[in-house]
């Protein structure tokens, strides 16, 4: 997708499901943006992503070391713990989300903490506050109730604008129903959904890109996926190395 000059492309699809007995499958999504030799992913993924980032960027003719901006909708590990592969870019995180997140009990959150530590003195680092415009077209806009510091990016564009998400509303569920998985306070959250509502419904054919969920349209209230979902495990239950049962996570 081309807008504003922005070529955008979904490096990594995010997926809408927890695991019953494994804790949080941490499936996120990550986003490249490339304009006039601006190179930026929207969030960074888990420790299990790095080669499917790195073989993502290699597609595009890009390694690491190109990326020119990072931009963390919020500090939780399944969305910021890949920092250091791009450490040497511009990394934008809300101000009072780091803020929070250096106050969090260690080994008790979602929160990676000697990460965010080293993040929060890191020379690249750039602090931002609701409105910031961090990329050319694109604001920064508080979003709290999953975490107090949570931001939605939001690329304006003439005739449709993107909205990124992150896990202020992590999928189509959270968005049709306003209640949400993983708050610290439900009508905080709610308010944040309906918040994008009113982004979304600015203008016709507008794209929501969820933290963990197909990219969406939506037309009069009516949502609509765009793309195919891929979703699947591959576990030896046999034998041998070479016999594996595969399950597929979509319907």
């Amino acid at each position: 997708m081309r807008i504003e000059g922005w070529d955008i492309d979904i490096l990594v699809q995010g997926f809408p499901g927890k695991s019953v007995c494994h804790g949080g499958l941490g499936w996120s999504s990550v986003v490249l943006m490339r304009r006039q030799g601006r190179i930026a992913l929207i969030d960074c993924g888990t420790f299990s992503m790095r080669s499917l980032i790195i073989d993502g960027l290699a597609k595009h003719g890009l390694k690491s070391a190109d990326v020119t901006d990072l931009l963390l909708t919020h500090s939780h590990w399944d969305h910021s713990v890949n920092w250091t592969l791009f450490r040497h870019a511009r990394i934008v995180l809300g101000k009072v989300e780091i803020d929070w997140a250096l106050k969090q009990p260690w080994g008790e959150t979602p929160v990676p903490e000697l990460y965010v530590e080293r993040l929060e003195k890191w020379p690249t680092l750039v602090t931002a506050q609701d409105g910031d415009e961090v990329l050319p077209g694109v604001s920064a806009h508080i979003a709290p109730g999953h975490t107090p510091g949570c931001l939605v990016f939001v690329l304006k564009g003439v005739e449709k604008d993107v909205i990124f998400t992150g896990d202020a509303a992590k999928n189509r569920a959270e968005l049709v129903s306003g209640t949400t998985d993983m708050t610290y306070d439900a009508a905080v959250s709610r308010a944040t959904i309906e918040m994008i509502w009113g982004q979304w419904r600015r203008k016709p054919g507008t794209l929501v890109v969820p933290g963990h969920d197909l990219p969406m349209t939506q037309d009069d209230g009516l949502i609509s996926y765009l793309g195919t979902r891929e979703a699947a495990i591959t576990c030896w239950y046999g034998d041998d190395m070479e016999t594996t049962t595969s399950f597929k996570l979509t319907v």
